[in-house]
């Protein structure tokens, strides 16, 4: 099968273009910057030029012969500067456009993709939905906010899709742990400067998975013809943002002994930021994943940390189960 990745050099895109070419899969990337992609991607890799929001460089990629799939992770990193309402309107746009393009593209191809796995994040269910403990699962209804908001308009984008007979799977992505990125390469550095502590009063629950078990379930849901709908993209145990630290600071052998005032991230990032990011509270479960079989490469924290930390990569996808 060809698989078309937008986002595709991001820091989840990467370890899945990886994993669809070490199975042989024929990948093509759309890239806002084609020269920079190829760099990045290696020579097994189609890429075409593509500004987020045009069809037609998707269509072409969808377009040969036998079926082909698409998963469509593009969207600006939300944590990349302050949200001034010029940076909250692209936030929202990459995310939309890129996913109505998606839908766009598959109605011009002669054959639509068989299935597209679109992203979404956990903070569909609003940034204090696990204030009391409460645990989500995928039929929790979406919350209140900015990140709620767009988590919905994102989801959407792409469920045109549906009535050409495509199959669409919904990833609510939790915090990626991986190496090199993400969460971890903004929190390692203070830890190592033993300077590490949980961000506001670390009792906010803290919904993460590793990026070995991100990639692997999209590619789950790539083989399993019954896969459909919403699945909620987490480790099974959530754990509170002070266990989380105090399980980073073991992995580096550094205390977990500074916490970041809430007032302080409300200054550093705007009370808006702060409160749906680092003090989001979302203590969401993989409900779905569980009951149909996925098998979580690496499910325990401690593990996943020190997997981060050394470098060590199981292969994603090692343990799906093909239909």
């Amino acid at each position: 099968m060809r698989v078309v990745v937008t986002g595709g050099t991001g820091f989840i895109g990467r370890a899945l273009v990886g994993a669809l070419l070490a199975r042989g899969a024929g990948v093509g990337v759309p890239a806002r910057d084609p020269a920079r992609a190829r760099a990045l991607l290696g020579p097994g890799v189609e890429v075409a030029a593509w500004n987020g929001r045009d069809p037609e460089p998707l269509a072409r990629l969808l377009s040969g012969p036998g079926p082909c799939a698409v998963v469509n992770l593009a969207g600006e990193n939300i944590a990349a500067g302050r949200w001034t309402p010029a940076r909250k309107a692209r936030i929202l746009d990459s995310r939309v456009l890129a996913g109505r393009a998606v839908a766009e593209a598959a109605g011009m191809s002669e054959r639509p993709p068989a299935v597209v796995v679109q992203a979404s994040a956990v903070g569909f269910y609003g940034p204090q939905a696990s204030r009391r403990g409460d645990v989500l699962g995928e039929g929790r209804p979406c919350g209140p906010g900015f990140l709620a908001e767009v988590c919905r308009q994102w989801e959407a984008s792409s469920e045109l899709v549906e009535g050409l007979g495509t199959r669409r799977a919904v990833a609510r992505l939790g915090v990626v742990l991986g190496p090199g990125g993400g969460l971890l390469a903004r929190l390692v550095p203070p830890f190592r400067f033993f300077l590490g502590g949980p961000a506001g009063g670390g009792e906010q629950w803290l919904s993460w998975i590793h990026r070995d078990d991100a990639v692997g379930a999209v590619l789950w849901l790539l083989d399993n013809a019954t896969a459909h709908g919403v699945y909620n993209f987490c480790a099974p145990k959530a754990v509170t943002m002070a266990a989380f630290c105090r399980e980073l600071g073991r992995a580096l052998g550094r205390p977990s002994w500074l916490p970041v005032p809430a007032a302080a991230l409300a200054l550093l990032l705007g009370a808006e930021m702060a409160r749906e990011t680092v003090l989001a509270s979302q203590r969401a479960a993989p409900l779905r994943l569980d009951a149909e079989g996925y098998r979580f490469i690496r499910p325990d924290l401690g593990q996943a940390l020190a997997a981060c930390l050394d470098g060590h990569a199981e292969p994603p996808g090692g343990r799906t189960v093909s239909s």
